[in-house]
Order: C-alpha cells, then structure tokens, then sequence
C-alpha cells in the first residue's frame, strides 16, 4: 500500500481568518450603516437572527484502504510448500501457509509466543493458547494459565485435525500469531524457498482511512472524535477517528512532519466496491453550542469602529453594535444588547 498522501493545508471558507471574512462581507454589501432611525427600504431582505451550534472545520487529504501492511516472517525450518494469493482473507485456524506440507495455522493474540508450550507450564501465554483452542471448538480443559494435562490432550486433538504429528506441545514455530482476521497484501516467498526469511505482508480486513496529518494541526484530532470523509464519487460517510500517532515523522522534500492517523468506518457498506482509494476528510477544528448567529453579509461597519448589524424594527432599521465570535459555514456568532433570537437584522441581496 502506498504511504498516505500528505495533508493537504486545504482551508475551507469556514475557517477563512475573520478580518478579511467581515471586510468581505461588508465590502459585497455596500452599505453606509446609519447612525440614527431610518426608514427601512421596502426592498430590503432581512434574516433573523438564529440560535444555533456553529462548527468549524478543516479539510485533509487521506487514503481509503486497509491500513498499513506489516512484514511476516516464516519461522522454523522446511520447504515452503503452499502460500495464499494476495487479497485472500486469512481467519483464526486456517493457514497462513505450508512447510514442508503441513499447515501453519492462524492464531489470535497479542503476546508473542517464545517457548515451547508443553505440560506444567504458566503464563499468560499458556491462557493466549487455551483462548484459541475455545474459539477453534476444543474443550475438556478450564481457561487459565496453566498448561494441564487437559490442555495438552486438547492440543493434540487440534494437531491430529490439521493432519499434524499430535505432540500435545505447541511450538511457537508451528503457528502464526496476530490480532485478528489477515487479509494478504503481497507475498514475498516463493514456492520452494526455504521458511526463515520474510513471507509475506498483510493488513487488517475492515477499511480503514489513514491520514499523514501535518504535526501543526495535532490540536484537531483525538480517539474518538467523528469525522466525515467524502468518497471520489463525492458521496460521503460519518467516520470516527481510532488513533492518533505520538511520534511524528520527518517530511521530505521541505515538507512538514506528519503523525499518522487512522479513521475508522462502521457502515462499510457505504464504501461500496472500493479497496483502496484517495479521499477527503473534514475534521472539526472547533465547535459552539446554543449561539446566536446571523449570515456574514449582515455585518456593518460602524463609524466610531468595531462591528454591527443593521436591526430592523418595523419599518425603520438602527445599527447595533455587536461582538463577533465564531466564524463557521457562512455565518457569525453575535452577541449586543437588544440582540436575541428572531431579531430581524438587514441582509444586502
């Protein structure tokens, strides 16, 4: 899989700097505020001020996928006999591939096996064993940390069924270890070399958006926040950010450092067909609740300095003058005295 594309510094007009957002506005409407009541022109279209949640956000380029592949290594000794195709999805006791014909089978776990598992052993490994064994349909035996007599019967029982020689002792060699279900990326071995070296790469089977996210815009992201990426079709679908990279890596070429990022998709049906593919990620850089708001191009200039709104009562209109907070989706957080929601204020057409 390629490296995910650089963030991109793309800003959207929500997050436009507020200066140049409210000359702008004021500039398009081309009016002189009033300092005194006037009679409202009869033309004039108004829109009330609105309580509303304002959010901000910030675009960033991504790659659809299944993320990052990590590098298998074939432990142990023999010819290697048979290896899956690039693309097949590997589940918990069926192989990975064969040496010397016999299979070597999937596990699930996150402690790496590294002894000889046999009778009177304890560990958290012995129990890592015991779980799979569960899932796989062997009983006779109590989940724990101990390698029984019971335990060893129910491997050999597992080992007869993968047409293996039934020792009762599982050899970290003879399997597989990863956390989930492998979904193979490339395959590195051929038939015929000899196991030992690296075999093959795999990722995870559930798509997932990475993201090289500038170190400048870490401030924007965390386990747990939503997320909405849009699809090359231009359709889009809600993700949840799941982790957040704490070591940042150089760029290249002037470029900034990144952290990588990952989005995680619960409706994969929403991706359709896609496998792998460049997306854009809208990240909530900030967001107010229960604020009061009115369209941008409301804004005035007043003479004395500082910002208002053109307040509308009746047929006459007066300027009020108004702090600004949030700029977000066209609109502006307000507050003034006399300003509440359903305030009718003037909005150039």
């Amino acid at each position: 899989m390629n490296r995910p594309l650089r963030t991109a510094l793309v800003i959207g007009t929500s997050v436009v700097v507020v200066g140049a957002m409210v000359a702008a506005a004021v500039g398009f409407g081309g009016r002189n505020p009033a300092t005194s009541p006037n009679t409202a022109d009869p033309s004039a279209t108004t829109a009330p001020v609105t309580r509303t949640t304002l959010i901000r956000t910030q675009q960033v380029n991504g790659v659809l996928g299944y993320g990052a592949p990590v590098r298998l290594n074939a432990l142990g000794h023999g010819t290697i006999t048979w290896l899956p195709a690039p693309g097949a999805t590997i589940i918990r006791g069926t192989p990975v591939y064969k040496a010397d014909n016999r299979a070597v089978p999937l596990l699930y776990g996150s402690l790496p096996l590294y002894r000889l598992l046999r009778s009177g052993d304890t560990g958290d490994d012995v129990k890592e064993i015991e779980q799979n064994l569960a899932a796989l349909g062997y009983t006779g035996y109590t989940v724990d940390k101990s390698y029984t007599s019971t335990t060893a019967a129910a491997v050999r029982r597992w080992q007869k069924d993968l047409g293996l020689v039934q020792t009762g002792v599982v050899d970290p060699a003879a399997v597989v270890l990863a956390r989930a279900a492998l979904r193979v990326t490339e395959v590195i071995a051929h038939l015929g070399d000899q196991a030992g070296g690296p075999l093959l790469t795999y990722a995870g089977t559930t798509r997932v958006v990475t993201i090289a996210l500038d170190v400048a815009l870490q401030s924007l992201v965390g386990p747990g926040l939503p997320a909405t990426i849009t699809l090359p079709d231009g359709s889009t679908v809600d993700g949840t950010l799941t982790t957040v990279g704490a070591v940042a890596t150089p760029g290249e070429d002037d470029q900034p450092a990144t952290i990588d990022v990952t989005v995680t998709v619960a409706d994969q049906s929403k991706l359709g067909r896609l496998d792998q593919a460049p997306v854009v990620v809208r990240l909530v850089s900030s967001k107010r609740d229960n604020v009061l708001a009115v369209p941008i191009a409301a804004l005035v200039v007043l003479p004395g300095g500082g910002y208002g709104v053109q307040v509308m009562t009746g047929s006459s209109t007066h300027d009020v003058a108004v702090q600004l907070g949030m700029f977000a989706d066209g609109k502006v957080q307000i507050t003034g005295d006399g300003i509440a929601e359903g305030t009718l204020v003037v909005v150039p057409s």
